[in-house]
């Protein structure tokens, strides 16, 4: 009886220990399903980073729908087509034609001069018109005929293709050293035979011979400027 009175005890304990164990079992699987479940769909998500599209771009594609893409100018510029240059003073204006297969050089000289408005301003200072040199001479910025740009170019009056002194045509000036010449040119006023071979011919005047008749020592060039010749061909034909 006495064993059995220390037993008992001790089988009470045991069978309460084991309820509290089975108390604190695992859940069933579809319990831990459903509540894995509630916290995925509860979570905070990161807002979806795009993703750049890698697929091969066209030249088209490639440029950003804003930009627009230059057209080519479909005028004729008086780059691309043939040029004369017109001579403003308060007598009236003139024309120069360019005669570039004689002087490709002197022509591409004065060009470059009045793109860079160099003779805007200047003078007429000698003009001749005696027996043996009718000229009419300007271009020079010192206003004596002693001044030029910072540079010469060469003679080019050995030129087979160079042009005749007649009345209009329009010549580099230059002192008695060879490729002296720089920005003075002079107009005949009559046909000069003795200069041929001596001074580099460039150009003759097509239009407004009458106002260079009436010019005077002193008398400005208010502007020098290119222009498409056509213009005037068309104006002197009509």
């Amino acid at each position: 009886m006495k064993t059995l009175a220390y037993l008992l005890p001790l089988i009470i304990a045991t069978h309460t220990l084991i309820g509290c164990t089975q108390s604190k079992k695992e859940l069933p699987e579809k319990d831990v399903e459903t509540v894995t479940q509630t916290v995925v769909e509860t979570a905070p998500t990161e807002t979806p980073v795009p993703v750049e599209n890698t697929a091969p771009k066209t030249d088209a594609a490639a440029k950003s729908p804003q930009t627009e893409v230059e057209k080519p100018d479909q005028t004729l510029s008086t780059e691309t087509s043939e040029q004369v240059a017109v001579v403003t003073t308060e007598k009236g204006k003139f024309v120069i034609e360019f005669y570039k297969e004689s002087a490709p050089v002197a022509v591409e000289n004065f060009k470059k001069l009045i793109n860079l408005k160099f003779y805007d301003g200047l003078t007429f200072h000698r003009i001749e018109n005696d027996p043996g040199l009718n000229i009419v001479q300007g271009g020079c910025p010192k206003g004596n005929g002693r001044g030029g740009p910072d540079w010469t170019i060469v003679d080019e009056y050995t030129n087979p293709n160079q042009r005749k002194h007649m009345r209009g045509t329009v010549a580099m000036a230059r002192t008695s050293l060879p490729n002296s010449a720089g920005s003075q040119f002079y107009i005949c006023l009559k046909p000069q035979p003795h200069l041929d071979g001596q001074y580099t011919t460039f150009g003759g005047v097509i239009q407004g011979m009458d106002v260079v008749d009436l010019l005077k020592v002193g008398d400005i060039m208010a502007t020098i400027r290119l222009e498409a010749k056509s213009k005037y061909v068309k104006a002197a034909a009509e």
